[in-house]
């Protein structure tokens, strides 16, 4: 990588991590790889697809492997019996049944491709499960995805947005909505996903414009993609729960099957949570609803999915600008709060979904998908402005209005068939994503504080002019092929495809609704990737893909104000190695992605700036032993300004992208009480800039997490406990970097307790 000081921040990532481990030794030694009779282990089979049950699938190149896994959990005293896991052709349209240790799936969807095999996959891309979820006592994406060395969220805590860097470049950053929904935009609600109705969420790593299309918001870092929980065996599920301060929740999950072939299914859960969180002044309600339908016929099958969810924050947390020049001081305690008690946000989502698909035969099913989503927005608060290095801030609050308005159809076929000894697995799709924005904003007056020390101004109002202008709209349409050609029983693929995507986007003048400029694009981008497989259980890859976003639109600074440049295109290369060893797994790739963009140059705007990020990935997950459980990696990053109008600038490392990002999370059920599992998790981000001119920069960070639960039966019901602490030993740190130079205050301490009864 060639950074100095990589080597340095390397080993102190593992000191660290050495300490944590020896944190967790003060528990006992290392269990022994035998399990005590009658001891209760985490289920690893339990996320399967029950719905696969209901319908026969096609009988023709099926392969079947028997993987070494724990039993199911059980009631004390109730016989244990293996659990086997059975992997084969992904199923058309469930989930990927999990891997040993039940924490990741053993395949993700991989948008025009559908279903895939991790080991059939010619990308990098990790699902994890509902149970991994439910462990983590996750409450959003931001929170599920913690242990992704890939991965690092890029809006503080206690905040109203779950918005991320992949590989170094931003995800749901900016108008938002870059979250997949069954491999759709346009359906996922707007700001932040709530694991209430989450089965998987996945992570494909890089852009990935002709498998899943354009980002709404241009994201080309990777895709995250929520999973829905949809019914399988019959389930009626309680939790209650407390998070420090003293914020309460319930949440309940129920699902049934009927019919004669239990062709019918319902699944309906939700939740409520209010209360005080560990920062001070901020209290958060949330409520979420979810409903899922489908229909599981022997050729036709259908799907529907309802969502509503509200989440309202006073003083939630917000970033940080720095004032020019000036070096970011040392960060204050993670509780405390320079949002004022009467600032506030309220956002609310509705989401729907409807899918359907037709077997004509064994190897061809046509599909069609209609959906969309509405999300409404009012807040008061400002933006905080770090004016000294004494920690003095300035802020004016704002009101903002806004909506957000969204559909998307598709429909297509997907097709198996020979020709010769070679097979083909096709699929063509056509999509259109259309989303409109009305926004309404008026100022406050200014407001001084200090990160150190806040204080409590007098109360203001918000002004809340009626009517909200339209902001933009803007139409996606995209027409992808891809054929994956295989030979020699799959241990040789070739996955080729193309996406024509066009671009067409109208702006409007804020709190005016007075059109200021159009936009009608288009772009081809290829996808290229690559597996051999010359032994089951090991995978070679290699990837040549293309991201794709809307070009910029020169501002009023501008000589050319109004001029629409043409799309972005980032270029991905990756190459890699997967070694499935039965009852764990690891993955370690190296990538090169770059991504031009716009700027103010000799007074014009132009697409002369170039962001590179080369990068070696490398990750763990399943089970050590049979009581072990591992979850993690790290990656290195080297991140350069290739091209930029500031000729000293060149060569210097990107907004918010560190050198190393690296976690390690393990789970431990101990052998000589039944039930019980300790688990801890390290992670560690290296040093990132809030400036291009990289005079500013954030230090180095590391957290340490620990928990556990135990699992019991109460009058004959299946009852977890789980309680997790995170940041136990209260570092104070600055987490991230956003691309546009906000950064935030890290995590406190905080703890977290939960019970969940299977009824």
């Amino acid at each position: 990588m060639g950074r100095a000081g990589g080597v340095g921040t390397v080993a102190r990532f593992g000191a660290t991590l050495l300490g944590g481990v020896a944190l967790l030794a003060w528990f006992g030694a290392p269990a022994k790889s035998q399990t005590p009779q009658g001891a209760i282990l985490p289920p690893v089979t339990v996320d399967a697809p029950r719905q696969q049950s209901v319908r026969r699938a096609p009988t023709k190149r099926i392969a079947v492997r028997v993987r070494p896994t724990s039993p199911r959990i059980t009631a004390p005293g109730t016989p244990q019996s293996d659990a086997v896991a059975v992997q084969s052709q992904p199923p058309k349209s469930g989930i990927m049944p999990a891997f040993a240790g039940g924490q990741v799936a053993e395949g993700a969807r991989l948008g025009l491709l559908g279903n895939t095999g991790t080991m059939k996959s010619p990308f990098s891309v990790t699902s994890y499960t509902d149970k991994f979820i439910r462990d983590q006592q996750a409450a959003t994406a931001a929170d599920a995805l913690i242990l992704d060395p890939s991965v690092r969220s890029s809006h503080p805590t206690g905040g109203a947005v779950d918005s991320f860097n992949i590989r170094g470049f931003p995800i749901n950053e900016g108008n938002n909505g870059e979250f997949a929904f069954e491999g759709l935009y346009g359906i996922a609600p707007n700001y932040r996903i709530f694991m209430d109705y989450v089965e998987r969420i996945e992570v494909l790593k890089g852009p990935s414009a002709a498998l899943s299309g354009i980002a709404p918001n241009g994201g080309v870092g990777g895709v995250i993609n929520v999973v829905p929980k949809r019914a399988g065996e019959d389930l009626t599920r309680f939790t209650a729960s407390y998070g420090s301060a003293a914020r309460f929740g319930g949440h309940w999950d129920v699902a049934r099957r009927y019919g004669d072939s239990k062709e019918w299914g319902v699944r309906s859960g939700g939740s409520l949570r209010d209360g005080d969180t560990p920062i001070d002044r901020q209290s958060e309600t949330t409520g979420v609803g979810s409903l899922a339908l489908d229909y599981q016929g022997e050729r036709f099958r259908s799907w529907l999915y309802l969502i509503a969810q509200t989440d309202r924050f006073d003083a939630p947390s917000r970033p940080f600008l720095m004032a020019p020049g000036l070096q970011v001081p040392k960060a204050p305690d993670g509780r405390l709060n320079v949002t004022q008690p009467w600032e506030w946000s309220r956002i609310n989502d509705q989401s729907a979904l409807l899918r359907s698909e037709y077997d004509i035969s064994d190897q061809v099913t046509v599909f069609a998908d209609v959906g969309g989503s509405r999300t409404n927005v009012e807040r008061f608060f400002g933006l905080p402005t770090i004016v000294n290095t004494g920690g003095d801030t300035t802020s004016t609050p704002q009101f903002f209005g806004l909506s957000v308005d969204r559909y998307t159809y598709d429909g297509g076929v997907r097709a198996r068939f020979d020709t010769g000894f070679i097979h083909h697995a096709v699929a063509v799709q056509a999509s259109v994503y259309h989303d409109a924005v009305y926004r309404r904003l008026t100022n406050g007056s200014l407001v001084a504080s200090n990160i150190y020390d806040p204080t409590v101004a007098p109360t203001q109002f918000a002004n809340q002019i009626s009517g909200r202008p339209r902001l933009s709209d803007s139409e996606l349409t995209g027409l992808s092929i891809a054929d994956t050609l295989s030979v020699l029983d799959e241990r040789v693929q070739l996955t080729l495809g193309v996406r024509r995507q066009g671009i067409e986007a109208n702006n409007y003048l804020s709190n005016v609704g007075s059109p200021t400029s159009s936009y009608d694009k288009s772009a081809t981008t290829p996808v290229v990737g690559v597996v051999v497989r010359p032994r089951d259980n090991v995978s070679l890859y290699a990837n040549y893909i293309e991201g794709l976003s809307r070009g910029d639109v020169a501002p009023q600074a501008a000589l050319n104000f109004g001029e629409v440049l043409p799309p972005y295109i980032a270029k991905q290369y990756e190459a890699g190695i997967k070694v499935d060893f039965g009852r764990f797994a690891t993955t370690f790739s190296a990538f090169e992605i770059s991504k031009a963009s716009g700027e103010l140059s000799a007074g014009r705007f132009a697409a002369t700036a170039e962001q590179q990020v080369r990068g070696l990935e490398f990750s763990v997950y399943g089970e050590l032993m049979r009581d072990v459980r591992v979850l993690g990696g790290f990656s290195l990053l080297d991140g350069t300004l290739t091209k930029t109008a500031v000729a000293a600038n060149v060569g210097n490392t990107p907004v918010g992208v560190p050198n190393v990002q690296a976690n390690i999370g393990a789970e431990w059920d101990l052998p000589w009480l039944s039930g019980l599992t300790l688990n801890g998790a390290v992670i560690y981000t290296g040093k990132q800039f809030v400036d291009t001119a990289n005079k500013q920069p954030i230090p180095d960070w590391t957290r340490l997490d620990l928990g556990a639960r135990y699992t019991t039966a109460i009058n004959g019901k299946t009852t977890v406990f789980r309680a997790n602490v995170q940041n136990v030993t209260g570092t104070n740190y600055w987490s991230s970097v956003a691309s546009f130079g906000t950064f935030f205050l890290g995590a406190p301490r905080t703890y977290l307790l939960s019970m969940t009864v299977d009824m």
